[in-house]
């Protein structure tokens, strides 16, 4: 299994963070994608990353920390995305939930970090929450990328809008929530070389362990519930997931 977006520099991993991640190797889980969310905490990505051969990094400012994006940062994470270990920009993205930067702030710092990621040629790693019609048409109006918009929120509707553009899609914990109807009948929907599935830990544990601390172990949960919604075996799910994060990520992510 892979873990395609988690957060392991977050402070609640500080304490324990290789037993973490000696749980999920045990568990099964091959590779995980730590993502950053401001300059710091993408630069403590890599060098977790340099400790720990399964993990693979995107750099990025999210949009909570828009506020702060200047050419400074664009220029440390053009350097930052140097390092083998680098195979995407993000999180980046919008979210108009009132609980992040201002929207010009967020729009600002989204449309020069998928200029920096078509410049490098990186895919992206998009946060999008209560802003799906807005990125698109950023999207539209920026150099084209490929990329994964992660923690999918949306509903079946707008699967075929993200695909059409170049997106796949990754599905956390929620899949499992007995009230995430929709977001099961998405998931139904998406193309089998377009899936992806992530934890975001340390944030949206499955049903099973809702309420602890999420961790890379737990997106067994999330595979299980994809593999039911779309009928699919459980094995063979795994492996095009494994196949479509090797695809969208490339050499640098490994086998």
């Amino acid at each position: 299994m892979i873990d395609a977006h988690a957060h392991l520099t977050d402070t609640r991993f500080m304490a324990d963070v290789a037993d973490v991640l000696q749980r999920a190797r045990n568990a099964g889980v091959e590779r995980v994608l730590t993502a950053g969310e401001d300059v710091a905490s993408s630069e403590a990505a890599i060098a977790l990353a340099r400790e720990h051969r399964e993990l693979r990094v995107a750099v990025g400012v999210h949009p909570h920390h828009a506020a702060d994006w200047n050419e400074a940062s664009a220029d440390r994470l053009a350097e930052l995305a140097r390092d083998e270990r680098v195979v995407a920009i993000g999180e980046i993205g919008m979210d108009l939930s009132g609980r992040s930067a201002a929207e010009s702030d967020q729009e600002r710092a989204l449309r020069a970090q998928l200029a920096l990621a078509a410049r490098l040629g990186l895919p992206v790693v998009l946060h999008v929450r209560d802003a799906g019609e807005l990125v698109r048409r950023i999207l539209d109006e920026s150099a084209p990328v490929r990329g994964m918009v992660h923690c999918y929120s949306e509903g079946p509707d707008e699967v075929p809008l993200w695909i059409e553009r170049g997106l796949d899609l990754s599905f956390a914990g929620t899949v499992t929530y007995p009230s995430a109807g929709r977001l099961r009948d998405a998931a139904a929907l998406v193309p089998a070389d377009r899936l992806l599935a992530e934890t975001d830990a340390p944030y949206l544990a499955p049903q099973n362990v809702r309420g602890r601390r999420n961790e890379p172990r737990y997106v067994a949960a999330t595979y299980a519930a994809l593999a039911g919604v779309r009928r699919s075996d459980l094995g063979d799910l795994v492996a095009a997931v494994a196949a479509n994060a090797k695809g969208l990520f490339g050499d640098r992510w490994g086998t």
